[in-house]
């Protein structure tokens, strides 16, 4: 299993009139949580599409638990329980300042060959780099 935690302030425009964060932007957090799960590995989203490679979503699930506020700073744990093939999983678990839980979601992408716009294989320098946390 591998697990990456970043930080992020909850910003003004990202909330509602209740200064909740409204619901549509959780889905960028968990972008920033798997691009710098990336970048701490040696890898990035932006290195990926440069060899060819694309990771679209397919499946996002979410489970709002408590509201993550305005100018809260929300700590976003990414998880990968499992080598990812063709397809890859990532769990989140977010919380707040006082490390509480606030919100649970996952999301399932796929790996498409940008030539054949077809679903491939992760790379294989990703798997090298991924495969000693699953050892």
């Amino acid at each position: 299993m591998f697990e990456y935690t970043t930080k992020l302030r909850v910003r003004y425009g990202e909330t509602d009139q209740m200064g909740y964060m409204y619901y549509g932007n959780y889905a960028e957090f968990f972008e920033v949580a798997r691009v710098e799960m990336l970048r701490s590995v040696g890898m990035t989203y932006a290195g990926m599409e440069a060899s060819g490679i694309m990771m679209p979503v397919l499946e996002l699930k979410c489970r709002y638990l408590k509201p993550a506020r305005y100018d809260e700073e929300i700590s976003i744990k990414v998880i990968m329980d499992k080598l990812p093939g063709v397809k890859i999983h990532f769990r989140y678990e977010l919380t707040n300042e006082q490390n509480e839980l606030i919100h649970l979601a996952e999301t399932l992408l796929v790996f498409v060959n940008m030539k054949t716009n077809r679903p491939c294989l992760s790379p294989k320098e990703f798997i090298d780099k991924m495969k000693p946390f699953f050892e």
